[in-house]
């Protein structure tokens, strides 16, 4: 009796997680279309639809800290409840509670398929509402299919063959329908593909005002090549390498055994397509436009053409909705009964006063809006780059450090180093005429003059000094230039005030001026996202603006990398390269690669094989802290080699920079990433409801 008792427990609570993972439709269908009666209750089912999105803003969630490129600080290195990303990373992730578990909601990952289900109870009862039109009905529903589509592939992503959810099931489903297998990788890629086609021409052509965020043309068609590109990238277009044996139960693969090259024209397709459409509506790479700030007008005068690049690359991201966005981050507020955009807009017990996400930092601190309201902003200096993405920029040349014959001593490029002085005269007067003055210009808002730093950051691309805080450089506020040298109680760190005169604050290191375990441990600071003017004499002075999902920058780099893998080298495939390399102030890739020139290995950019290095470090570059790394790893089978390799910073107890750099880089943190890594466990308690479930290789 005792075990039959514990069995029918077992079955029925079984069968209610499995109806609430298997989209089941509860026979209360008149409360769900009560729900949908007015087009303000229909607005709050497409605010939840987009509530499902990944938690791009929030550092312990996000996945854009997937990769080589982020380090937190080291006394929370063994806090499995920060960073989830980076214990993933360290070879922690695992079967019974999946970290940034998407396919069921585990440790930190969103419901995806919880998010698929909203969207599919939203097309089922839109049709509803009285007081709307029924061509804004289509539109809102073309947004539904559309993040259905989406959130499809960012299962994919994660986990390769899914089970599609095209429809809510009833309660009379079929065992069949019930226990639905995963498809493979080419039927998961069809229907995310064909979902899209079916949404796109129902979208808005461009969603502006206070409907930017929400996806129109412009970012599903760009998204739509993204997902193209994964098609055919060789972790899904052919990899016999990882998933030879990966069948399902009928012995058919998982993954296509061969690859098919014409995928590769579907990417560039579909870039056209977006490149057609971003030019109707004046999309491309932004350029900074307006006056500089105060402090920085002097080295304006001094150094004008070098640093409009530098404002056109430190203005990209915080320059809310600027033509070279194409979708933003976004969270649509529920409706609080006074009206859409009126009142409150509370969402998930955030107080939205926008409808974009926005970063809330000074250092990329992991921040965010309190219930009551009040903005919780302040400044914590814990989240920084590691010394690889750093070596990954360019030399000045637009080469790698590694293949620059000019860059200075790259064997020893951690060796220290001093930065330019302005040369005066006798009587203290600058001195134009001085030889030593056009280096000193050329440097001029770049790195602070007379500075002790390491040969690493000298003569690097205006993007290392744009998107990265190093020793020497600045740091920029709304009123204040900053001295970045994140020495352990520094008192050579400070901050030029409103007057003109030093104040002592130290700025990154341990012991700074607000908590001492408040620093950054690789001594690099991320500036990329910080608006300058989220600092400005006070911790209260949010800067709102969307994080980029897709901006113009990596359609460009997108299709640049499906023409080199389709046709190989050509003029075109330069001319989008060198469209991204002109605004980020360096050569472009035939003058960088030419014989005769500074290249380590000339003509490189002429062979289909090292074309396509040059491609991926362009996008490791231009799309630094952006999610793009990671994935670009995945979709070429680099990552376990590329991902299992130490991270290493500098001495983050440094009281000066000989302590700094003087014993060179190191070890911050281990990490271990294997191929079994790439894709991701479905939850254990996933397969125990539905016992038929292929799990993926490599876990239990």
């Amino acid at each position: 009796m005792r075990n039959t008792i514990i069995f029918l427990f077992i079955a029925i609570f079984s069968l209610a997680s499995c109806k609430e993972y298997l989209d089941i439709v509860p026979d209360d269908t008149e409360s769900l279309e009560s729900l949908y009666e007015t087009r303000e209750n229909a607005w709050n089912g497409l605010a939840k639809i987009y509530s499902y999105m990944p938690q791009y803003a929030d550092t312990d969630v996000s996945p854009w800290m997937l990769g080589d490129e982020y380090l937190g600080k080291k006394v929370w290195e063994i806090d499995n409840n920060r960073y989830h990303a980076i214990q993933i990373m360290r070879g922690r992730q695992n079967e019974s509670d999946p970290i940034l578990g998407y396919w069921s909601g585990t440790n930190g990952g969103q419901k995806l398929y919880e998010g698929i289900r909203q969207c599919n109870i939203f097309l089922e009862y839109i049709h509803l509402p009285a007081n709307m039109l029924d061509k804004e009905k289509e539109e809102w529903s073309a947004q539904a299919k559309f993040l259905k589509a989406y959130y499809h592939f960012l299962l994919i992503q994660r986990y390769g063959p899914v089970i599609i959810r095209d429809a809510t099931l009833s309660l009379d489903a079929s065992k069949e329908e019930l226990y639905q297998q995963r498809s493979n990788i080419e039927e998961s890629f069809k229907y995310v593909i064909n979902t899209m086609n079916e949404a796109i021409p129902k979208l808005r052509e461009q969603a502006v005002g206070e409907d930017a965020g929400q996806i129109d043309q412009l970012g599903a068609k760009a998204i739509k090549a993204r997902v193209l590109l994964f098609e055919a990238s060789p972790f899904f277009n052919g990899n016999r390498d990882y998933y030879s044996t990966f069948k399902d139960h009928n012995d058919q693969h998982y993954f296509p055994q061969t690859e098919d090259r014409e995928k590769w024209k579907a990417v560039i397709d579909a870039c056209d397509e977006a490149l057609a459409l971003c030019t109707d509506y004046n999309k491309g790479l932004f350029r900074f436009v307006g006056e500089p700030y105060r402090f920085d007008r002097e080295f304006f005068d001094t150094n004008p053409e070098r640093m409009r690049t530098l404002y056109d690359l430190r203005m990209l991201l915080p320059t809310a909705w600027n033509r070279e966005l194409l979708w933003g981050y976004t969270f649509l507020p529920f409706n609080t009964g006074q009206g859409i955009g009126g009142g409150a807009n509370v969402l998930h017990g955030r107080t939205q006063v926008k409808f974009w996400e926005v970063m809330r930092t000074v250092l990329g601190a992991n921040v965010g809006y309190s219930g009551d309201g009040d903005v919780d902003n302040f400044a914590n200096q814990h989240l920084g780059a590691t010394l690889a993405v750093a070596e990954r920029y360019y030399t000045e040349n637009g080469l790698p450090i590694e293949e620059d014959t000019k860059f200075r001593l790259w064997e020893n490029k951690y060796s220290q180093a001093v930065t330019p002085v302005k040369p005066v005269d006798s009587e203290g007067n600058v001195d134009p005429g001085n030889p030593e003055y056009a280096e000193y210009a050329h440097w001029a808002g770049y790195m602070q003059e007379d500075m002790e730093t390491v040969s690493l950051y000298m003569n690097r691309e205006p993007r290392f000094y744009a998107n990265l805080g190093v020793t020497g450089g600045y740091w920029r506020g709304h009123y204040f230039l900053i001295n970045f040298n994140p020495y352990a109680s520094s008192s050579s760190s400070y901050m030029l005030a409103r007057d003109g005169k030093p104040s002592i604050y130290p700025f990154g290191g341990r012991e700074s001026w607000r908590r001492a375990d408040d620093y950054l441990e690789t001594c690099i600071g991320i500036q990329k996202f910080v608006h300058p003017e989220s600092y400005s004499g006070t911790e209260r002075r949010p800067q709102r603006y969307p994080y980029p999902i897709i901006r113009y920058a990596d359609l460009l780099l997108m299709k640049a990398e499906a023409m080199n893998e389709y046709y190989g080298p050509s003029d075109e495939v330069y001319s989008l390269l060198n469209e991204v390399r002109a605004r980020a102030g360096i050569p472009n890739v035939e003058k960088s690669w030419e014989v005769g020139g500074f290249a380590l290995n000339p003509g490189k950019h002429t062979t289909q094989e090292g074309l396509r290095e040059i491609i991926l470090q362009e996008r490791g570059i231009e799309l630094a802290f952006e999610g793009s790394r990671f994935t670009d790893m995945i979709r070429h089978k680099r990552a376990p080699k590329e991902f299992s390799k130490p991270v290493y910073g500098w001495n983050s107890q440094a009281g000066d920079s000989g302590d700094q750099f003087g014993s060179g880089p190191q070890v911050k943190q281990i990490r271990s990433f294997t191929i079994t890594d790439c894709l991701w466990p479905i939850a254990t308690s996933e397969l125990n409801i539905q016992g038929t479930l292929k799990q993926n290789p490599g876990w239990k």
